[in-house]
């Protein structure tokens, strides 16, 4: 007990260069932890949406950008499918087609045009406001509420797709009705409406007298297009009933669609319709594509290890140094300490006390740091694979 109150005390001295002992420990016991947290919430993470996804339909052509598109609404812009197809799928009775539009983009954040079955499937719920209910409304996730201030109440404005919009396009200007419970995946940075409200963005669908411009919403004035630049549509109960489409719905387009078989022998049956490799569409297991992409990007994981190891080994010893240099610069303190009448094993005692100390403080360190991100590494790790897509 003597040992360890000494041990305490000259600690408590030199506090400066206990702490940098302490947390260089700390990191060293840490950061092998943490990296393994991580790559494993990770790879959870990548995994778990594409195994809740059944099948995707898509254009023939890469399956990792419509895989990417369809479940993490990435950049990837496949060449669309159309509502055609969607419907052939409906046809069929073996399943129900969930078509998805996530060609534009608001305040950084994708507009993904959908149907209610994908609340229905996603399991998603609303954390405040209410449900899509009428062409141009839009639900936003939870991150985008977060980031942009929003919230029931307020507007977002799609993003127009060229700087100069020659065939009368306008960006639409949305409602938001309701706020997303936060799910940590990428529907937390989705802004979703109808499918329709995406293809009035595209220009399928317009109405009349519902320009805005940017210097007549400045003067608080809602007045009809002319000549004039313009800034963006707007939907209203006053001319909602003017909007109608052009052309066959059969001809709309979507980005993917998210196939639902009512059973495993509906899903083959359906699977061995989409074989053909001349055809235009394909249809295929999110899963099998996610778990080849995780295992090409975790092969590195054995190098990681080994350089987390060599890494820390250098630290150790960088600390085994510091230690035994310190107790050398107290070769003067420890022999005064002997003439006093300490004996060898009471100063033995004493250094293996101070040493026990730094260890505990910084494995104590190493363990909040550790549960800390244990709790937090979904969020964290959804946060940042929003960021890479």
């Amino acid at each position: 007990m003597n040992a360890l109150y000494l041990a305490f005390a000259y600690l408590r001295y030199n506090w400066a260069r206990s702490l940098v002992m302490v947390l260089v420990a700390a990191l060293i016991l840490f950061v092998p932890i943490a990296t393994q947290i991580l790559l494993s919430t990770s790879e959870r993470t990548l995994t778990a949406r594409a195994e809740a996804t059944p099948l995707i339909l898509g254009s023939r052509g890469s399956k990792l950008d419509l895989t990417m598109a369809a479940l993490y609404f990435s950049d990837d812009a496949p060449e669309p499918v159309t509502m055609r197809d969607v419907e052939t799928i409906w046809d069929s009775g073996l399943a129900i087609p969930v078509p998805l539009h996530t060609a534009f983009t608001s305040g950084g954040y994708r507009i993904v045009g959908t149907t209610l079955d994908y609340f229905d499937f996603r399991a998603l719920e609303i954390a405040d406001g209410r449900g899509l209910a009428v062409l141009g409304e839009a639900v936003i996730g939870a991150n985008v509420a977060a980031a942009l201030g929003k919230g029931p109440g307020d507007t977002l404005v799609s993003s127009p797709q060229n700087l100069f919009d020659l065939d009368g396009v306008y960006p639409l200007e949305m409602p938001i009705v309701g706020v997303l419970a936060p799910t940590n995946t990428a529907d937390d940075d989705a802004i979703l409406v109808d499918i329709k409200t995406a293809w009035v963005i595209q220009g399928i669908g317009h109405g009349h007298e519902d320009v805005v411009m940017a210097s007549e919403v400045a003067a608080g004035l809602d007045v009809t297009a002319n000549a004039a630049v313009v800034e963006y549509q707007r939907i209203t109960p006053e001319n909602i009933d003017s909007f109608h489409f052009h052309g066959a719905q059969d001809g709309y387009p979507a980005t993917a669609v998210i196939v639902l078989p009512f059973d495993t022998r509906a899903g083959t049956i359906l699977r061995g319709r989409y074989l053909d490799p001349d055809g235009l569409t394909q249809l295929f297991e999110p899963e099998t594509v996610v778990q080849g992409l995780v295992d090409r990007i975790f092969r590195i994981k054995t190098l990681l290890d080994l350089v987390t190891a060599i890494i820390a080994f250098a630290a150790l010893a960088a600390i085994g140094l510091a230690v035994f240099l310190g107790y050398r610069l107290r070769a003067g303190e420890i022999a005064t300490a002997v003439k006093l009448g300490a004996r060898k094993g009471m100063v033995l005692r004493l250094l293996a006390a101070e040493t026990i100390t730094l260890l505990f403080l910084s494995s104590c360190l190493a363990l909040a740091a550790t549960a800390l991100l244990a709790r937090n590494a979904e969020s964290w790790v959804g946060w940042l694979l929003a960021l890479g897509t």
